[in-house]
């Protein structure tokens, strides 16, 4: 059963089941209404009997009879019965004979008046004073008319609630299908969205309700979706045009020194020459492989308790050892708390990376191949600075310099492949964290990491 079905039963079954108790309670105060104008009636026979019986002003009970027969208001199928003080029937207007035990009598008594119904059949008693004695006068009808009006209104509560009930739902069936008309525009436009055409957005309603929300929603997931199809696109142009150029200078320079009769040394500096290629397409290979890794999830990677400023130490040397013409100046501020201070969450592994790729860039473009990194705090947070005084980068590009593949102009006649920056803003993202550049031909270039503690 569809959406627009089930909303258009349950509507209905909601405004049935409450119009159906509208319809009940209208018929039992209606029917509560009758039984006290009626009662009130029986009230008025039962003491008018009493008043012409036993008052002041007297008439004889053969007279009595003879004008409650031929009364016009007389009701239907009405009988008086009176009982005197000793429980003697004294009086009966009709000739249903009904009888009332002691028992009843004596409740009248107490009471004052009583009010009973025996199938159709309604009695009132009621406690008459006429001094020096008193008596108990039964009065009974049937209320002919009003159980009438009460059936009709029945028959027409009933067949208002039936005729209610399919006007409900024909309308349920419309409102739900206006209601959920943006559901059938959202379907076919979703049916036109595939990897070629993720271009294709959702419409999104006028109105600010739960679908133009959901649309919005799903508009700002076709969004990112878009954006890492065109991330991954440009990956893999940029990835393979970097990894065919050193395989295509590898190939030709063995293709050559297989064809050519070459001495011994000029035989070594060609080997020298393609294992400084194979090397490049080690680093370029290992490069592309930790920024896929550091593409995942941030669920996925492995966090742990990481001693900040012994990993830093680490990376300095390493960087010093694979770069022994690389002078690194590290500063821990507040190095004898750092035991206790310099803990953060995270991937020592990604970390190691990125601290590697900012000490290696800042001897890299540094005129003096130096490099000056600073570990401080700043409140809650641990704040990383690398600075070195090579070529400034230009105020346009600077944004540019963290997309993979990309390389400003001071890069120029350097070795690289455009991937460390990008890599190493991706794990500082991976760790909450922020990183920011700011450079000038003047002040040089600084590279700041902010970690939550």
């Amino acid at each position: 059963m569809s959406i627009r079905h089930r909303l258009a039963f349950l509507f209905t079954g909601i405004v049935s089941v409450l119009l159906a108790i509208f319809c009940v309670l209208i018929y039992l105060f209606a029917e509560q209404h009758r039984q006290t104008i009626f009662r009130n009636r029986l009230r008025s026979e039962a003491m008018t009997a009493g008043h012409l019986l036993y008052g002041l002003d007297r008439v004889s009970p053969a007279l009595y009879k003879l004008m409650d027969k031929n009364q016009l208001t007389v009701l239907p199928q009405e009988e008086i019965v009176i009982y005197d003080s000793t429980d003697q029937l004294v009086y009966e207007s009709g000739t249903d004979h009904l009888t009332f035990s002691a028992a009843t009598l004596k409740r009248v008594r107490q009471n004052k008046e009583v009010y009973e119904q025996n199938a159709e059949r309604e009695v009132v008693g009621v406690f008459f004073i006429e001094n020096p004695t008193h008596y108990v006068i039964f009065a009974s009808a049937v209320d002919t008319f009003g159980r009438e009006s009460n059936h009709n209104l029945a028959v027409l509560l009933g067949m208002g609630w039936f005729v209610m009930t399919l006007l409900m739902l024909l309308a349920g069936g419309f409102l739900a299908g206006k209601v959920l008309q943006p559901i059938n525009q959202i379907n076919k436009r979703i049916d036109e969205i595939n990897a070629l055409h993720l271009s294709v957005r959702l419409p999104e309603g006028p109105n600010i309700d739960e679908f133009t929300q959901l649309a919005q929603r799903f508009n700002r997931m076709l969004n990112r979706l878009e954006e890492s199809f065109r991330v991954q696109r440009a990956f893999i142009s940029h990835a393979s045009h970097e990894l065919r150029t050193p395989l295509t200078a590898i190939t030709g320079q063995l293709e050559v020194s297989l064809l050519a009769n070459d001495d011994p040394d000029e035989m070594r500096a060609t080997h020298r020459s393609v294992l400084d290629d194979v090397r490049g397409l080690n680093r370029l290979t290992n490069g592309l492989l930790a920024l896929a890794k550091a593409s995942m999830d941030a669920s996925a990677v492995p966090m742990g308790a990481i001693q900040l400023d012994v990993l830093l130490k680490q990376v300095h040397l390493e960087v010093e050892r694979l770069n022994p013409q690389y002078t690194i100046y590290v500063t821990i501020e507040n190095d004898s708390n750092s035991a206790n201070g310099w803990w953060i969450r995270g991937s020592e592994e990604l970390l190691r990376i990125a601290f590697l790729n900012l000490m290696e860039n800042g001897g890299k473009f540094s005129d003096t191949h130096s490099a000056n990194v600073r570990l401080m705090k700043q409140g809650k947070q641990i704040e990383l600075t690398v600075h070195n005084t090579g070529p400034a980068i230009p105020a346009e590009q600077l944004a540019d310099i963290f997309i993979p593949f990309q390389r400003g102009r001071n890069s120029s006649g350097k070795p690289g492949h455009g991937i460390g920056l990008s890599l190493t803003d991706r794990i500082i993202q991976l760790h909450q964290g922020t990183i920011q550049v700011d450079s000038g031909s003047e002040k040089g270039t600084t590279f700041t990491i902010t970690l939550p503690q």
